[in-house]
């Protein structure tokens, strides 16, 4: 498979990786990073790649609902939210591992509608394209 990559960005990590710091090479954003007290460090403030995966995975889900109601001609109800949970753990096979669950929330939406453009959103969508082949998203969709 090939992507045609209209748009790129750059980060660099330092420090200790989990407990350095991260920023984006065009300086708009930028994070010191702490490890949670339940995989042994410190915990506090600070961000962590899980905590940044959710903020993107669900803030790109959302867009790609909207590409999903256009493709299926139905209109996105007001309200839409859509809330990604993440997890990290070690695996059984070795290493460490993530999980994800998406919440959506489609605000007055039947329920067979909801489901239908979920199902198509995950085809479209560059994370859930990204992690279909090892992780399992398990999807709740609400009305």
């Amino acid at each position: 498979m090939s992507v045609d990559a209209k748009y790129t960005t750059t980060a660099t990590a330092s420090g200790g990786g989990r407990d350095g710091r991260t920023a984006l090479a065009d300086g708009t954003l930028a994070f010191d990073l702490v490890v949670p007290k339940e995989l042994g460090g410190p915990g506090g403030d600070g961000a962590n790649p899980e905590k940044l995966f959710a903020l993107g995975y669900s803030a790109c889900f959302l867009g790609a609902l909207r590409v999903g109601a256009q493709q299926l001609k139905t209109k996105l109800p007001e309200g839409t939210t859509v809330t990604a949970t993440i997890g990290i753990g070690p695996r059984s096979e070795g290493g460490f591992g993530i999980t994800a669950a998406l919440d959506v929330l489609l605000p007055g939406m039947p329920a067979d509608e909801a489901a239908k453009l979920v199902e198509v959103t995950h085809g479209i969508c560059p994370y859930s394209n990204a992690i279909r082949a090892s992780v399992p998203v398990p999807t709740t969709t609400r009305g």
